[in-house]
């Protein structure tokens, strides 16, 4: 028997302090208790995502903020810019698609990262988009952005930029207010250490003002609801909301709050340098040219079953690492380093990837990656 060891970019691990206030008796939300609740959760979202707006919380996975971030900002025949370099770049377009707007796509080579001039040519060629859609960590390439560079151009434009932060914010560094971000979404089940299920969307000044002239074409996640709810003193959601995952959002956000968010960014990095140090020394390469710190993706070898290779990790030694998505699979396995995860749990992944690398006839130095991971967290 194994104690299994969680090493998905989502979900990540859960701490047990927040596991329990799920398993506390289930409570009416149409009440003070749970608008106290709320409005906790809100302060607290501003901290994580560096925004003095508000933060609205939809009770459903990330998607449902990145769809609230298309069908309430661009019209029908409206165009907008969606920069694909993996599968969740990929999803802005799809949900550009599904709302009628004029989806103009810009292609990345899957592991690299759009870069600002791109950006800004995309936007010369189309003088008329109202919106850039990016998403700063490619969750399946492990691939992070240049928000703070990409904001600086899009900002001396009349379009938004809009930026899907469910792999990264509350990883790595992210500021909303400060690099000029005009919508940010995220998701509970990453860096946020909860279960899926909530979703988070804070939008600019400069937002709103396209929103509200927008003739909205949603309706539960329309963002004109939600900020009507949330308004002082009524601090509430506009339709029936996931309360008990809210009050475990409250007891993960305050774990945040009290080991600090730079710490946490430093953290991260911390560890997503273990991992592609011991990935080196084992002869392996990270897959991506601009690595996130809140996931890594690392090469499987010439000759070793990519499937096999997780499906081994997770049977053998209780660690589940993810597999490739779309035309990675069963090229790379990537690791988490978000969240609730320490340097022992690095170092336990390390090691079963060590043992099942092995396992499946790949020439590995027993412990070199180990010990390469070790002198990253001595140092």
């Amino acid at each position: 028997m194994f104690k299994q060891r969680l090493f998905t970019p989502g979900p990540t691990p859960v701490p047990e302090e927040v596991l329990l206030e799920l398993a506390r008796p289930i409570f009416h939300h149409r009440t003070n208790e749970y608008r106290k609740m709320l409005e906790q959760v809100t302060t607290d979202m501003k901290y994580v995502m560096g925004t003095s707006e508000d933060v609205y919380t939809i009770t459903g996975s990330g998607s449902a903020a990145m769809e609230a971030a298309v069908a309430c900002v661009v019209a029908p025949g409206e165009k907008m810019i969606a920069v694909r370099g993996g599968k969740f770049g990929e999803r802005w377009s799809e949900l550009g698609a599904a709302f009628g707007a004029k989806v103009i796509n810009m292609d990345i080579e899957w592991g690299d990262a759009a870069t600002p001039r791109e950006i800004a040519d995309a936007l010369k060629a189309n003088p008329d988009t109202v919106a850039v859609y990016i998403t700063q960590c490619e969750t399946s390439t492990a691939t992070v952005s240049d928000v703070e560079a990409i904001a600086k151009v899009v900002a001396g434009t009349p379009a938004l930029l809009v930026v899907d932060g469910i792999s990264s914010i509350g990883a790595i560094p992210f500021k909303m207010d400060a690099w000029g971000v005009d919508i940010a979404v995220t998701g509970s089940q990453k860096a946020l250490m909860l279960p899926p299920g909530l979703g988070f969307i804070a939008c600019s000044k400069k937002a709103w003002k396209k929103i509200d002239a927008t003739k909205g074409h949603a309706y539960y996640v329309d963002l004109k609801a939600y900020r009507k709810a949330l308004a002082p003193p009524e601090w509430d959601n506009p339709y029936t909301p996931a309360n008990l995952m809210v009050r475990a959002a409250m007891k993960a956000l305050a774990m945040i709050r009290a080991e600090g968010i730079e710490k946490i960014w430093a953290e991260t990095h911390r560890k997503a340098e273990a991992i592609r140090a011991a990935a080196k020394a084992l002869g392996l390469k990270v897959y991506s040219s601009a690595p996130s710190d809140s996931v890594t993706a690392i090469l499987v070898p010439e000759g070793v079953d990519g499937e096999a290779l997780v499906k081994t990790m997770v049977k053998d030694y209780g660690v589940r690492p993810a597999g490739g998505q779309g035309k990675l699979k069963g090229k790379v396995a990537r690791f988490t380093t978000m969240g609730y995860t320490d340097a022992w749990d690095i170092l336990a992944a390390v090691g079963a990837l060590e043992l099942t690398l092995a396992k499946l006839g790949y020439k590995v130095q027993i412990g070199a990656g180990v010990a390469a991971a070790m002198k990253v967290f001595a140092s």
